[in-house]
């Protein structure tokens, strides 16, 4: 019963992430949202009302069960520890960057120059630390949680926020797969609130998105770094014309 609550959990998740109400689902079940609120308060599901919904939503029961078992991964966070290690070997955090993106020994072979001892040693450093399992036949089993975040002003965040500046900004984003938007207006605390909200369920959808496609041969699917930032700001060069407090 503990692992049927789980999936219906994992179902709700998804609804939430894609902005799906009991209405909308009712429509396209031919039920109505009293109906629809009740199966799942009941979790009252057949397997075949499960499989409708998943058709609906265009994933498969075992994206959810991958959902399930990733939820059950620790940590959320890495220590500070385990972060400055990856950052002191640039090798060791690009093969921690794709372990835990669920890359296989051999993709990872094929896409980097890595012999397979090294890629093997570097792997067992990553089951020392604790961020995957190397299991028999050179397996990995990711050990941190699919929504982990980074230490606040932590090493990675560090190390990436160089990047980010010197690198991931230097486009025009104009080309294939690439998009920015950037809005300035003046808010209330309260819409400020709602904006954030908004992007968590975004970070959701990304993150509902990216374990569904780990289903896809790797040919199909390419890594993708999406950014979502707000805060009260206002450029240093407009700092210096703001009358001072008082006068």
């Amino acid at each position: 019963m503990a692992q049927a609550d789980a999936l219906v959990g994992a179902l709700k998740n998804v609804l939430k992430a894609r902005g799906v109400t009991y209405a909308k689902l009712g429509k396209g079940l031919g039920l109505s949202e009293a109906s629809v609120k009740r199966v799942f308060a009941e979790k009252s599901f057949t397997l075949e009302r499960f499989d409708q919904i998943c058709s609906l939503l265009n994933i498969q029961i075992s994206d959810l069960a991958r959902m399930v078992a990733h939820e059950s991964a620790t940590p959320v966070q890495l220590t500070q520890e385990q972060e400055s290690k990856l950052v002191a070997d640039p090798r060791l955090l690009l093969m921690a960057v794709h372990a835990v993106n669920h890359w296989t020994l051999d993709e990872i072979i094929d896409a980097f120059a890595f012999t397979k001892a090294e890629s093997i040693r570097l792997l067992a450093r990553l089951d020392k630390l604790g961020i995957i399992d190397l299991l028999p036949n050179n397996k990995i089993r990711v050990r941190v949680a699919p929504d982990f975040q980074w230490l606040p002003g932590g090493p990675i965040q560090q190390y990436f926020r160089a990047q980010l500046k010197n690198d991931f900004f230097n486009s025009r984003f104009d080309g294939k797969g690439e998009k920015m938007t950037m809005l300035s207006g003046m808010l209330s605390h309260a819409s400020n609130e709602v904006v954030k909200q908004h992007m968590r369920r975004l970070g959701a959808e990304f993150s509902a998105l990216h374990h569904q496609d780990l289903e896809l041969p790797l040919e199909q699917r390419f890594g993708t770094s999406f950014i979502m930032a707000v805060r009260p700001w206002t450029p240093e060069a407009f700092k210096t014309f703001q009358r001072k407090q008082g006068k």
